[in-house]
């Protein structure tokens, strides 16, 4: 089998780590096929600012489509709202961390006024506006290393991003704060990666056994919150959904890029109910957008 992947750090990491349970199932080993993308071509934009679209997607849903690669894999939240009506998530590995982590020699609450801290996301620009913490935000593109190289230079006093990528690349002893899921609530689908294939494809059977039931429903109930809406990743919108004692809950907030908070939803139900869940908060969600 081959499989198609971006090339960082990262996507390598995760895509490697996916290869390795898949061969542990098929006693194979798995091509990698490095693919570039678009998002991975533009670096001198803040992401918001373009046609997110597929922006880290389309090249490698190409690949799959015209049998280049067997399948691909994505962090989660960077898949659009819509695939291509010929492709499908076959499986969602075990998540990782959700959370959001704070990259700083300084605390949260050591962070004043002026402080400069770099964000491309219009999500994470809302929070830190929500704590009026008068922060200085920048820009601030490139990989994991590359970002948390510009606090380490003092270009910037912190940065936020992912718990999930930098324990995939043993990076977390960089970590200043984790962030509380309901002080700092995650993009849809962080922490989770998703396994793509073709609806047709012949491998698609064996591939689903990389699936973990219980993050799939998790990812797809925050998700379905966005498609919903007819938005994608880079709205300022939260969404995280956890099973506890067998509730399945699912909390989303909606903010404006000033942190002005419109509105904030809890669902509870069946965890088989997750989309369903999903599609009620997107629904109160678009009477405030």
């Amino acid at each position: 089998m081959i499989v198609g992947t971006r090339g960082s750090q990262l996507a390598l990491k995760q895509t490697k780590d996916v290869c390795a349970d898949l061969s542990k199932i098929t006693g194979q080993d798995i091509e990698i096929n490095i693919i570039k993308t678009k998002g991975d071509k533009i670096t001198d934009s803040q992401l918001y600012n373009m046609d997110s679209k597929g922006l880290f997607t389309k090249e490698l849903d190409k690949a799959v489509l015209e049998e280049e690669v067997d399948f691909s894999v994505h962090s989660f939240k960077d898949l659009p709202t819509e695939l291509d009506e010929d492709l499908e998530i076959v499986a969602v590995p075990k998540r990782e961390s959700p959370n959001e982590v704070l990259i700083s020699d300084k605390s949260w609450d050591e962070l004043t006024e002026g402080s400069t801290l770099g964000t491309s996301s219009l999500r994470r620009e809302a929070f830190c506006n929500l704590y009026k913490k008068d922060l200085q935000l920048k820009p601030i593109r490139g990989n994991i290393e590359t970002r948390i190289n510009k606090v380490k230079d003092t270009s910037l006093d912190a940065t936020i991003m992912a718990q999930a990528g930098l324990k995939r690349l043993n990076l977390d002893n960089n970590i200043k704060t984790i962030f509380p899921l309901d002080y700092f609530t995650p993009a849809a689908g962080q922490g989770a990666l998703a396994v793509i294939t073709r609806k047709d494809s012949d491998k698609k059977e064996i591939i689903s056994k990389l699936n973990h039931y219980q993050s799939m429903q998790e990812v797809f109930g925050e998700k379905s919150i966005l498609k919903e809406l007819g938005v994608g990743c880079q709205w300022p919108i939260g969404a995280i959904a956890r099973l506890n004692n067998d509730k399945f809950n699912l909390y989303s907030i909606l903010l404006t890029q000033e942190g002005e908070i419109l509105k904030e939803c809890n669902e509870t139900g069946s965890i088989k109910d997750a989309e369903d869940l999903g599609r009620k908060i997107g629904m109160i969600f678009k009477d405030y957008v």
